[in-house]
């Protein structure tokens, strides 16, 4: 029941982080709605269709449709309130990264898959949905140009193996996994940490 709640927080949370994106680029009702849509549920969609579950998750659940519409209708109430956009935006974003990851481990782990794939599919939920907003909005994806953002997911997965190694309580696992995805969102960003790029 908790991951179910966690993947709809998430699902609300990447489209508002999706809306606010939107509006940057003036985009109309319809163009928020598409962005915040694909935004929410396009690493989620495309994990579920790797591991061959089909129809995928949101298809066959209309909570998760409700959530976007409702993220939407928020944003849009409330953009004067979210005068901050790259603030808001940074989050919103932050607490989907940590949710999706959580969410797609735990159905790697239910697959039966190995850890490593279990991670691979966290961080594909978490990040994946960015990377179709970001190139539907014509920006070159965060994942690929800019400060520590797919590791922090690799890195909340690693959390939740150790932790469930030492057989901790399933929400203490699932709290501390979002806290370090989170934690080390917010270290890079405020301490402007970046891979070391190959080029001059």
């Amino acid at each position: 029941m908790i991951i179910y709640v966690l993947d709809i927080i998430g699902t609300f949370a990447f489209a508002i982080s999706g809306v606010l994106v939107a509006m940057q680029k003036r985009m109309d009702a319809f163009g928020i709605f598409i962005i915040a849509f694909v935004t929410a549920v396009g690493g989620g969609t495309l994990r579920d269709v790797l591991i061959g579950k089909t129809p995928v998750g949101w298809m066959n659940d209309l909570n998760y449709g409700y959530a976007i519409t409702l993220a939407v209708i928020f944003s849009i109430l409330f953009k004067k309130r979210l005068n901050k956009l790259r603030k808001s935006l940074f989050l919103f974003d932050t607490i989907g990264l940590g949710v999706f990851t959580i969410i797609g481990v735990e159905i790697g782990i239910s697959q039966q898959l190995h850890p490593f794939i279990c991670i691979a599919l966290g961080t594909m939920s978490a990040s994946f949905g960015g990377v179709i907003r970001d190139i539907l909005c014509n920006e070159i994806p965060v994942i690929f140009r800019k400060e520590i953002y797919a590791i922090a997911c690799v890195l909340g997965g690693v959390t939740f193996f150790v932790l469930q190694y030492f057989k901790l309580d399933e929400n203490v696992i699932y709290i501390s996994t979002a806290s370090m995805v989170i934690t080390i969102r917010l270290l890079v960003v405020k301490f402007k940490i970046q891979l070391p790029k190959l080029y001059q």
